[in-house]
């Protein structure tokens, strides 16, 4: 039996797809005060930041496609498990720049879990496997020049 909670969050991922993307209208799933946090980024949208994250990595990758593989509704919590698909066609932004389309596929392992009150979304916590992100991307870790700066500013052990 679907619920309530399941019903609204099931409609945010079929609000973001690349071939729907509906900002406004993922926008209005949340609380006034609701946040779309991207957990393994550190970063926090509020708002109208919120219809622009959507927006911002559907122009990265315009099919995004996210792939249920179980939905967990608990009351007002619902745990997701999922891929995010899609193809790397736009300008992809890093904390060092921005990484230029490659035409790569992505397919990367999320949880998401959705906290909603009085049928809106208060939260949602996305943690997606970025370093395999950034890695199907071609921008594995260079862990050489970590190594290198951690031994010049002599904190290796």
């Amino acid at each position: 039996m679907t619920t309530k909670s399941e019903e609204i969050v099931r409609e945010a991922y079929r609000l973001a797809e690349g071939d729907v993307l509906d900002g406004p209208g993922f926008r209005a799933l949340f609380t006034e005060d609701g946040t779309f946090n991207d957990v393994p980024n550190g970063l926090t949208f509020r708002g109208d930041q919120i219809p622009q994250a959507l927006a911002g990595l559907a122009s990265a990758f315009p099919d995004i496609h996210r792939e249920l593989a179980g939905v967990h509704a608990m009351g007002d919590v619902v745990a997701v498990e999922l891929r995010i698909q899609g193809t790397h066609r736009g300008g992809f932004p890093t904390s060092a720049g921005e990484i230029p389309p490659t035409g790569r596929r992505i397919d990367v392992p999320t949880a998401d879990l959705w906290y909603l009150r009085a049928g809106k979304i208060e939260t949602f916590n996305c943690y997606n496997a970025a370093n395999v992100w950034l890695a199907q991307l071609g921008a594995a870790p260079d862990f050489a020049s970590a190594i290198r700066a951690a031994q010049a500013a002599g904190t290796s052990a």
